[in-house]
Parts: structure tokens; sequence; C-alpha cells
């Protein structure tokens, strides 16, 4: 077995025409059982299946077929491109917002006339008329699925919805087509089209939020995969330039980038030099200056420069690549969880279609002169009373209220599995810059021996491409910039320029030091001080003498502290990462209060930190603003991204905070906490009728006071299930008015 294992293959494909959790684990089953698979996770969320198989038993083909066997369809081609998933996806709700729609607007008539206008003239023929194509036409994919299940022995929720609408469809008409075979018995002929009519609608609306959730789902990818550029210039014989297709790059080519463009592979500079933008993948703010033997990273952006570098690792071999893949592997990993509702769904289908087929045999067999009817109408109410209307809308009311409260605060939520999982968070992962700090340098001190000359620092900083030049210059704004001539940029030390006939400099001590320029004490001092806070002085001199020294920072938001008390006093465990230096990473995590921190951290090493922490038994969130930080935003248990930070950590997060406030996170715990309580609240609502209801409805009372529930009454307690829910939902939603904290 090892040694198969040893030639297997792992890959990830995606699933097509799932509909619910029943058929992920449909499709599971089926690949476990295939001779040559070594296992097999279904990621219902994602529409993917992660396979470990032997290729000597087995091939990517016949797995196909057997999933196409059982009605679903897996896609095995390695060119099938994402953006065909997402046309695929986007069909997929296009044509369930339709049919939401319709069914919607043909359900109101129908309910609005069998509760108030049931003895109008040709009441049951409006009915029917309006009742039909939500049932036969906007419903059809509930019995199309149904029948699939039970083809192979198996029922979901599917299931439940196309016998109770079937059943009370069919009646209905039966009902309505001959009605003098009740009235001979002396019962009266009543039609249910509205209760399959809204219980189709609404489970539609159900299908349609989850379907809503999932969508991002790939977009992050996508973003992911659109850092890299489409060509390249290729320089041949340092002459000769060629634009040619990415694909087409091989290692070793020389490529030419120019300002501005996207480094399109990894490699080594060998000409030129630049600052290059990296924060897309270190999550760090300032530009790295790259001269020749300098690496340089797919995704990453040149500034202002250009230069030439020798492609080292091409396509799949890539830093970004790698974050892709990451992105991918993490996602795909994490099963969704299985809801109360999916768990409960799981026993309760089959046990109320046993109960209704058990319910009809006994009253066929000891109901007496009526015993068919009897036993036609417990089967029917038995089946409309266990209808799963308030069980589909028992989850989505409760994660509408609870995201819209979010989204009042600030807080973006993207799921219920986040909301269910925030609750028990014991361990949060802190990004260092855009998280706790503000993501971009700023001058946060300066001393003047001669405040006269501000103009020409500000005027030579506005020259210089270096981005620390930058937030001098804008510490500035009001200062008329002096004309600077002559002006140099000396490599790792800074630049130099004549205004009004003096020499001026700005840069590090060094600098100062090669042109014997005094430095006075006092300046001396305050640097060093500045230093050992991890802030990066910059020095500025005429020819002479040392005029001023400005320490550059990225400064600690006002409300990291506050949040970081927050939630240790909640008993969560605080981790910070930084890409930054170690020295840095200690004054940020004494400044805030945070214990645990780890410097110079790599962005895969963020990922398998957070995979430490879960081995540990920790219910870890993730909270990052960068690219860097997507790959453990994906392997956390609940991923949280700063709304002022990338857009491709965002979308891979499952929650965003708007302001970049961590106050937010604390916030989200308990927003997540109220939430959870009201969908279990929720759901017992929903079950309750059924535990009452259905022995009611299979005449449980019958023998001993001759009661027996009218389908019609059943109808009606299946729409008061409905009320109760939402109305919860709503209650939730005035409390949280009540209470600030939240």
């Amino acid at each position: 077995m090892d040694k198969n294992r040893d030639t297997s293959v792992k890959k990830t494909f995606p699933v097509l025409q799932m509909s619910c959790a029943g058929c992920a684990a449909g499709v599971e089953n089926k690949i476990k059982s295939l001779e040559g698979v070594n296992s097999a996770a279904v990621n219902f969320a994602t529409a993917t299946v992660a396979l470990d198989y032997q290729p000597d038993k087995i091939d990517a083909v016949a797995i196909q077929k057997a999933v196409q066997s059982i009605g679903y369809d897996l896609i095995i081609g390695e060119d099938f491109q994402q953006d065909r998933l997402d046309e695929i996806h986007q069909q997929k709700y296009n044509s369930l917002k339709k049919k939401t729609f319709w069914s919607l607007l043909l359900a109101v008539p129908v309910v609005v006339i069998g509760m108030f206008f049931m003895h109008m003239p040709y009441a049951n023929l409006i009915m029917w008329a309006f009742a039909t194509p939500v049932v036969l036409w906007l419903g059809r994919d509930f019995f199309v699925n149904a029948w699939k299940q039970a083809r192979h022995g198996s029922a979901n929720m599917d299931t439940l919805v196309a016998l109770s609408t079937g059943t009370a469809y069919l009646f209905s008409v039966f009902n309505m087509l001959f009605p003098q075979f009740w009235q001979s018995k002396g019962l009266e002929a009543h039609v249910y089209f509205e209760a399959a009519a809204v219980i189709i609608a609404f489970i539609l609306l159900g299908r349609l939020l989850e379907e809503k959730a999932k969508g991002s789902t790939s977009s992050a990818l996508k973003k992911l995969m659109g850092l890299q550029p489409k060509t390249v210039v290729v320089v041949k014989n340092d002459h000769e330039q060629t634009e040619v297709p990415i694909e087409q790059l091989m290692a070793g080519d020389i490529v030419l980038v120019k300002p501005g463009e996207k480094i399109a592979v990894d490699g080594t500079v060998i000409s030129g030099d630049s600052f290059v933008d990296e924060s897309m993948l270190s999550g760090e703010p300032m530009a790295v200056h790259k001269t020749p033997g300098e690496k340089v990273f797919a995704g990453t952006i040149n500034q202002k420069g250009s230069f030439r570098f020798r492609a080292d690792k091409v396509g799949k071999e890539t830093m970004l690549a790698h974050i892709i893949k990451m992105v991918q592997d993490a996602q795909g990993s994490k099963a969704p969880v299985q809801k109360l509702v999916d768990k409960i769904a799981g026993i309760f289908v089959p046990v109320v279609i046993g109960i209704a087929i058990l319910t009809f045999l006994i009253w066929l067999v000891f109901g007496g002169d009526n015993a068919l009817t009897h036993a036609l109408l417990a089967f029917v109410t038995v089946l409309v009373i266990a209808c799963p209307c308030a069980l589909g809308l028992a989850t989505p009311t409760a994660i509408m209220v609870g995201v819209g409260k979010g989204a009042e605060q600030g807080i973006l939520i993207k799921d219920a599995e986040s909301l269910e999982l925030s609750q028990k968070i014991n361990a949060v992962v802190l990004d260092k810059t855009g998280t706790i700090t503000e993501g971009k340098p700023q001058v946060t001190d300066e001393l003047w021996a001669d405040e006269s000359v501000k103009s020409v620092l500000a005027g030579l900083e506005r020259q210089s491409e270096h981005p620390l030049a930058e937030a001098v210059a804008g510490h500035f704004p009001d200062e008329d910039a002096v004309a600077v001539t002559d002006f140099q940029s000396i490599t790792g030390k800074g630049i130099k320029g004549v205004a009004g006939g003096e020499t001026y400099f700005v840069g590090n001590r060094k600098l100062l030091t090669e042109n014997n320029i005094a430095i006075p004490e006092e300046l001396s001092v305050k640097s060093d001080e500045w230093s050992q806070s991890a802030k990066t002085v910059i020095w500025f001199s005429d020819s002479r003498n040392a005029l001023a020294i400005l320490a550059v920072s990225d400064k600690i938001k006002e409300t990291s502290v506050a949040a970081v008390s927050q939630m240790q006093e909640m008993g969560i465990d605080l981790y910070m990462l930084t890409g930054d230096n170690e020295a840095t990473a200690r004054t940020i995590a004494k400044q805030t209060g945070i214990r645990h921190y780890k410097g110079e951290v790599l962005p895969h090493e963020k990922s398998e930190f957070v995979k430490q922490l879960q081995q540990q038994g920790k219910m870890v969130a993730m909270v990052g603003d960068g690219i860097n930080d997507s790959a453990a935003l994906a392997q956390a248990d609940v991923s949280i991204a700063m709304g002022k930070g990338s857009d491709i950590a965002m979308d891979v997060a499952k929650m965003t905070i708007v302001s970049s406030d961590l106050t937010k996170i604390p916030q989200a715990v308990r927003l997540s906490r109220q939430t959870v309580k009201t969908i279990r609240q929720n759901l017992f609502w929903a079950f309750i009728y059924n535990v009452i209801g259905i022995p009611v409805a299979a005449g449980i009372l019958y023998p001993l006071n001759g009661f027996l529930l009218n389908p019609m009454i059943a109808g009606a307690a299946m729409a008061l299930s409905s009320v109760s829910v939402v109305s919860n939902s709503l209650r939730l939603k005035l409390q949280r008015r009540r209470t600030p904290s939240l």
C-alpha cells in the first residue's frame, strides 16, 4: 500500500451539477468506492473534489464516468479555464435568480386567494393556473434531483420538497377535477395549491442566497492569476527585442522591464536598476531597490526605472504560482461546516417519508369504512406539515439579519460558516503592516539644527524616486520647494543636489560620514534613540554640517492597542507575524501589548504557522490585508481582511473590516454568538412543529377524541412555522439595536 501511495497522483477537479451537501456526499462516496482511489474530499462550497488516486489502477476518465453515472459531472481537462468555471457559476446564479423572482411573483396571488378568497368564482382554476408553472416549470429541478437520488437508493431535501409539493399539487388537481369523490363521503374537497407554490418559492430563495454566498470563491484566484502579464519583451543578442506570450518564455531568457510594468516571472537582475513594489508578496509598503544580482518576483510592479533580468523560474515554479497553489489547496481542503440543518435533514427526510407511508398503511388496515379516505388524507397531511419551508428559511433569515447588522457596523460577512465559527475563536494571528499599523511610512519625528532650509529638503525629496522620499515630501505639503540643480542619486546611501550655490545631502549617516560632515551631539543621540525604536532615520545636511534628522516609520493605528486589550480579555491568544525585521516586530509588539510575535516571516510561513496552531486544537482567525496574507487567510478557520488592503485578501477572506479598525474583530465575535444563537432558535421552531405536528397529522389523537388534522390546517401550521422563524430573526435585529456593545 505504501508503494502504491508513493506513485499516487494528487489533483483537484471541478464538480458540476451539485445542488446540496447531500449531493457532495453522494459524489464523494461514489469516488471513494472505486478501486485505485486512496482518498477523495468533495467541497460543496468550492464545487471541487480533491483526489488522491493511483494512475496505474484508475485514470481520471474512469473517475469522471463514475461521477457521470450518478448524474453529476467532473471536469478533468488540464486546460479547463477558471473563466469557464466562473461562467458556469454565473449562469447557474442567473437562472436561480429568474426562477426565484417568477416563483415568488406567481405564488403571491395563490396564497392570497387560498387564504382569503377561496370561495370566489373559479378560485380553484385561478390558483391552479398560477401554481402549475411554479411547480412543474420553476420547481422541476427538485423533481429531477429527487429522481436521481431515488435511482441510487438515497434521499435528500430535494426528495422531501418533491414529495410534499408533488403530492399537494396532484391531490389538489384531483380534488379540483373530481370534488364529488369526497362530497359523496361527506367531506369537503380542499385544494392545497398555495402550499405547493410557497414551498417551491421559498426553497428557491434559500438556494439563491446560498449560491450568492459561494459566488466569490474563485474570484480571488482569478485576480491572483491576473497579476502576471500576458506578454513579455525578450531581449536577444543584446539588442533585438521581441514581445512573446508568457507561455513561451523559457528559463534563461533575458527579459526587459519598463517603468510601471508588472514583472512576469522570477529572475535575477543583470543590468539597470529600479525600485520594485513587492507589497503584493511581502505586504511591506516600501519599494525595494533592485540592482544587478538582486532577485525579482512574478506579480511585483516596477516603478520608474528600467532593467533587464534573467528568467530563473517560469510557469508553475514562480513564487506567485506557489501562492496561487497554496490558496487553492487551503480552500479546497476545508470541507464546508456541516450545519445543524444538514445533519438533522439527513435523518429527517427518510424518517418523514417513512412515517407518511406507515401512516397510510395503518389507516388502510385499521381505518374502517373510510379507510382509503383517511389513509390518503393522513398521508398528504404528514407530508404537507413536514414541509421544509421553515427549515429552508431558518438559517438564511438569521444570516440576513446578522450580515445586515454587521454591515451597519462596518463588518462585511460572506457566509454562515464564518458566523458559525467566529464564536469559537481562541487564537488570532495578526499581520503587522496595514493591520496593526497604518500601512504606509510616515515622518513620525523630526529634530532641526536649522529650520530655515526646510524648503531645500522638500525640493530634494520631490526629485527622488526612493519610497521614503515620498513620506518626507508629503510631510512638507505647505513648503515652497526650492529648485534643485545637479541632482544625483547615490546608490545605497541617499541623494545630493545644489540649491543657492550650496551642496546638500539627504540619506543615511554613512553618506554624511564619507563627506566629512560634522554631526552635532544632540542629533547623534536622538538618532540612536529613534533607531532603537525601529524607526528609519534620514539625515539632512549641507556640505559642512548636519542640519536635521527625521524619523520615518509605519505608525500604529490608534485603535490597535484597545483591540488587542479587548481580545485578550475575551481569552483570545494573539500572534503577530510580519515580514519586517525582528527589532521592528519586537517594538510593535511591546507598544501594542502583544505577547507572541515573529519577524522576517515569508508568505508560506504564515500559512504554516496557522496550520501549526490548528494542529494544537485552536480555532484560528487570520487577520491581514495583503496578497502575501492570502494563503494564510485561506488556511485559517476564520479569515478577516482589512478593508483598505488588497482586493485579493478581501476575496479570500470570509470577513472584511471596512474601516480597517481592529476593534471590529471582538465586535464580530459577539455578533457571531448572537447570530448562531438565533439560527439555533430558528431551527428549534422549524422542527417543533414537526415534532408535535407529524404525530397529530398521522392521526395519533383520532382514537382518543376522533380528531383528524385537516391538510388545510396542516398548511396553515406550515405557514405559521415560517412566520415564527422570520419573526424571531427580526426580533434579533430589534434586540441588537438595544445592545450598543454589538
